[in-house]
């Protein structure tokens, strides 16, 4: 395992009391080979019970709260200020990834093949709910623009887990501006940025997937597409 010997698991909050506890019990078991287990919890002022619940953690895992909602990026900045790990990995609080994949997402990074590691929906043969066409299309549009800029060929540039060691993070994270879900875009982008200069080693994992429906919780919409149109093309191109 060489340098690494603590990993960060930052977990965006916003009204997920449905999945919360359960997000939170999986995280806890899932392995990460002989690697510490930090686990902090960004409350990004959720209107439901998510509060309330994550109050009980408070003396578990690093429990922090925004006063006003401002979006998963602003979240996730604020996770990343306060995780201690030598590896960080990005989890959302719905159920649609399954931590019990992390020790694939972490073996380049742990093998010492990858700094950074995203993971893709698209990617091997595990199993995938059946949900929006227009949604994957959408996911298909925004990935190939991305790559069209960034040079790399990535297969889901939105996809969920992204881990980087804190080496990387450490040099992306003071420069991230994006509050909503435009910090996927950015956080390609800037990786690319790293890349480019050699800087850092990229790899792909394939995941499992368990979307939800909007009836579920999902809460991605039209306007979020068109705010990471405009992230690819800002944060690869001017910033």
């Amino acid at each position: 395992m060489g340098k690494f010997s603590k990993i960060s698991i930052v977990i965006p909050v916003f009204d997920e009391e449905k999945t919360l506890e359960k997000i939170i019990a999986a995280v806890e078991k899932a392995d990460v080979f002989d690697l510490e287990k930090e686990i902090v919890l960004v409350d990004d002022r959720s209107r439901d019970n998510s509060r309330e619940i994550l109050k009980h953690y408070e003396e578990k895992h690093k429990v922090l709260y925004h006063e006003k909602n401002q979006g998963k990026g602003a979240a996730l900045r604020t996770g990343f200020k306060s995780a201690t790990g030598d590896i960080i990995l990005i989890q959302d609080a719905d159920l649609e990834y399954d931590p019990q994949e992390y020790c694939e997402i972490l073996k380049p990074i742990l093998d010492g093949k990858a700094d950074v590691v995203f993971s893709s929906r698209f990617l091997g043969h595990r199993p995938h709910r059946v949900l929006y066409y227009w949604h994957f299309l959408g996911n298909k549009f925004l990935t190939g623009l991305s790559n069209a800029l960034t040079n790399f060929n990535l297969t889901d540039m939105e996809s969920g887990y992204k881990v980087f060691t804190k080496e990387v993070l450490d040099r992306i994270a003071p420069k991230l501006k994006s509050k909503r879900f435009g910090i996927e875009p950015e956080l390609v982008a800037r990786t690319a940025k790293l890349a480019r200069r050699n800087k850092c080693r990229v790899y792909e994992v394939g995941v499992s997937y368990s979307g939800r429906t909007y009836k579920e919780g999902k809460k991605i919409t039209w306007k979020d597409g068109a705010e990471a149109i405009w992230c690819i093309i800002w944060y690869n191109l001017f910033r």
